[in-house]
């Protein structure tokens, strides 16, 4: 299984010099990519969002300056918001991305959390559905083949044009991201496209029954099982006691989730309920190396999923313990997990994995 970091790049919006705070976090996030990659970690996402609170709106860019910088660890959007996006510069800037990173590059394809980029590149919330059908299509076009002929009701049409450059990886990988719609996951099922759930709230094992859809429907389509890859992603931290990770952690998690809240009419938050999602089927993994990674193998038997996305870097987390969280899920968490999942007897099969939910 596969071990990663992503994040939003968190900043603080209410500081004047918002220029100034962007460039920080940009330096402090280049640093804890090229930390994830020395520590062996396997996945670094970036997600793309257009609000004051957020410094990343393009993924593909700060990905190809973390490419010149480390040498491994596979980089990839968290999500591209593909439905107020072009699929023909999606498809351009990862491709770019793919041969500056010598083939390590991935798209994480979704609706996007937040609704701030339809009314800012011009789109209609009301075509919200057929905007990201239509331009998965295209970008799936784009992928396998080189010169395209497309047309869709929200695009202007494409009629034999080459798209370039292409990239070293071939095919280059493409998620689905969802956050728990059953369509959108028997969707990715029926494309035999690699799934990404994320869980911020609740009991993770809640979700066990979407991989059962995806991976149903990609077999009802006749995609091999072994294609039809899952990941899970989750909110948490790591420090040397977990009482020390509950401690940092809570303050910026709640803010980040409050303000959300206040949004989205959610209550606030309290300590109480973040004690609660980090019990053992709470949605937050938050601890010392041993139970974080004890989680994570839970989580496992429960899903089977092929990789775990770990978002550390949310709302003022401190830079030093973000760095010290790295190291520790690179050198203690890591090694084991795969001491755990490898050759053990807890590497059951999906379709056991099903049977079991």
């Amino acid at each position: 299984m596969e071990l990663g970091l992503h994040t939003f790049g968190d900043v603080e919006a209410s500081l004047e010099a918002k220029g100034a705070e962007g460039a920080r976090r940009i330096r402090e996030l280049l640093d804890e990519i090229e930390l994830a990659d020395q520590v062996g970690l396997d996945v670094f996402g970036l997600g793309e969002h257009h609000r004051p609170d957020y410094v990343i709106s393009a993924p593909a860019v700060v990905l190809a300056a973390a490419a010149a910088r480390t040498k491994n660890i596979r980089l990839t959007s968290a999500v591209t918001v593909l439905s107020s996006d072009d699929p023909v510069r999606v498809f351009q800037q990862f491709a770019t991305l793919d041969l500056i990173s010598n083939g390590r590059a991935e798209i994480m394809a979704g609706r996007g959390s937040f609704i701030e980029s339809f009314p800012l590149f011009g789109y209609d919330l009301g075509d919200y559905d057929d905007l990201f059908s239509e331009k998965l299509e295209l970008l799936l076009a784009l992928r396998d083949q080189e010169e395209v002929s497309w047309q869709g009701t929200v695009r202007a049409p494409i009629r034999g044009r080459g798209v370039y450059p292409r990239p070293l990886q071939d095919p280059l990988p493409l998620w689905i991201a969802v956050g728990g719609t059953p369509q959108s996951a028997v969707r990715a099922g029926s494309l035999g496209l690699p799934l990404a759930v994320a869980i911020i709230g609740g009991e993770y094992p809640r979700f066990a029954p979407f991989f059962k859809l995806y991976r149903e429907a990609g077999l009802r389509a006749g995609h091999d099982a072994s294609k039809l890859k899952t990941s899970i992603n989750v909110h948490g931290f790591i420090a040397d006691t977990t009482q020390g990770a509950a401690d940092t952690f809570y303050g910026p998690q709640a803010q980040v989730m409050d303000r959300i809240g206040r949004e989205r009419g959610w209550g606030p938050t309290n300590r109480a309920q973040f004690d609660l999602a980090r019990s053992a089927r709470g949605n937050l993994f938050v601890g010392e190396p041993e139970l974080v990674a004890e989680k994570i193998v839970a989580a496992h038997r429960v899903f089977g999923m092929d990789r775990f996305l770990l978002q550390m870097a949310i709302g003022p987390m401190p830079h030093k313990d973000l760095m010290r969280g790295i190291e520790l899920y690179g050198t203690k968490v890591a090694p084991l997990v795969r001491k755990e999942l490898t050759g053990s007897a807890h590497g059951a099969t999906p379709a056991t994995l099903d049977a079991q939910a």
